[in-house]
């Protein structure tokens, strides 16, 4: 399984971007999708994350301002943030799992540089 982020950049205070992740591979569904970020000397934190039945779950940083969407047909997720601020700044990771046979498989982009500047 492979996750490729794409759509991270430089962005001024107040802008937008939005990030896309294309999962490929030998994928389970249902599964879960999320986007994680990591920013310098922080711990890796969950920003969204939408479940197989569409639940979705949003950090209180981000909630107002960034929107999760997937589309299952592409196995591809989509982060949508609005109104950035320079403490969204970090790197931004894509996530999957499913849970088989009682067993958790869990698998990681590389991640995509989002640095927001005033």
């Amino acid at each position: 399984v492979q996750l490729v982020e794409s759509g991270g950049g430089l962005v001024q205070t107040g802008g937008s971007l939005r990030l896309e992740c294309a999962a490929s591979g030998s994928i389970f569904s249902p599964n879960n999708m999320g986007w994680y970020r990591q920013a310098p000397g922080k711990q890796r934190e969950r920003v969204a994350r939408i479940l197989a039945d569409g639940t979705i779950n949003y950090a209180d940083s981000v909630k107002g301002r960034f929107t999760i969407s997937r589309d299952n047909a592409k196995n591809t997720a989509y982060l949508q943030m609005n109104s950035l601020s320079d403490e969204d700044t970090a790197v931004y990771y894509c996530n999957l799992h499913w849970r088989y046979y009682g067993l958790d498989y869990e698998y990681w982009g590389q991640g995509t540089q989002v640095t927001v500047s005033s």
